[in-house]
């Protein structure tokens, strides 16, 4: 586990080096949050709330959505590019996992960009958009844990997405689909709640509302208590199956490997 921690410190120390990317993220989230802000005042300019959700729940929503979204990508496309430029045949040499030196490096270039990014981002939006509060210190703690499980999971479906480099080569058509699967059905564009009965249920089925829907949903308090601790066993148990999906394509994948370049 040392190793990893080391690993992920390095990923820290690499990430604050690039003060373009820094500044370049927080300029697009800016203009990101003057979009929700002006978009959403428009939907709500003749009513009260939608489904019921006022305008300050819906912002605080959309805020903490677009926040969280940032995070739910992994390292898949980094372990795709190895594989196709074949480095992937010396890190199977090296005394590491690979895929866990992949997400060790993930979460620590996730971690630098919680605090020099999402942190002081949120406190703008809290100041100028109008976002709140959970209400409750359970809720915020039960938030928390959530949005870890579902950075995590986001995390291991890309990795997911990435093993499958070793058949196709290429998966950039791949990770754009799965981009736009997430976004629709994580409910990163607009609260899964806003949409019809039948999607509502269909939506239950798949991992993708565990990601960002559950933990914002936890926030504003529209799953609170028993509901709250449901959802994130849920978000647990979407974990564990991923995970062991992982294994046991990863398995499968290294006894046979078509590498060009390496």
């Amino acid at each position: 586990m040392r190793k990893y921690i080391e690993i992920a410190k390095s990923a820290m120390k690499i990430h604050t080096a690039y003060a373009a990317w820094y500044w370049a993220g927080t300029f697009a989230s800016v203009v990101q949050l003057l979009v929700l802000y002006y978009f959403w005042h428009a939907v709500y300019a003749n009513r009260a709330s939608i489904a019921d959700m006022p305008l300050e729940m819906m912002l605080t929503y959309m805020v903490i959505a677009m926040l969280m979204a940032e995070y739910v990508s992994g390292a898949g496309n980094e372990l795709a590019e190895q594989i196709r430029e074949g480095n992937i045949a010396i890190e199977l040499l090296r005394p590491y996992t690979i895929l866990y030196k992949l997400v060790a490096i993930d979460l620590g270039v996730k971690a630098t960009s919680a605090l020099r990014s999402t942190i002081p981002m949120f406190l703008v939006a809290v100041i100028f958009v109008g976002v709140q509060f959970p209400a409750s210190a359970e809720s915020l703690f039960l938030f928390l844990v959530s949005a870890v499980l579902g950075i995590l999971l986001g995390t291991q479906i890309d990795l997911m997405v990435g093993v499958l480099a070793f058949w196709t080569v290429n998966i950039w058509g791949l990770s754009v689909f799965k981009e736009s699967v997430i976004r629709f059905f994580s409910g990163a564009l607009i609260p899964i709640s806003l949409f019809p009965l039948w999607f509502r249920t269909f939506s239950q089925y798949m991992p993708f509302q565990s990601m960002i829907y559950v933990p914002v949903s936890i926030y504003t308090g529209s799953i609170s208590g028993i509901a709250a601790y449901t959802a994130i066993a849920v978000q647990f148990l979407w974990l564990l199956i991923t995970f062991f999906a992982i294994k046991l394509s990863w398995h499968y994948a290294v006894k046979k490997v078509t590498i060009f370049g390496g």
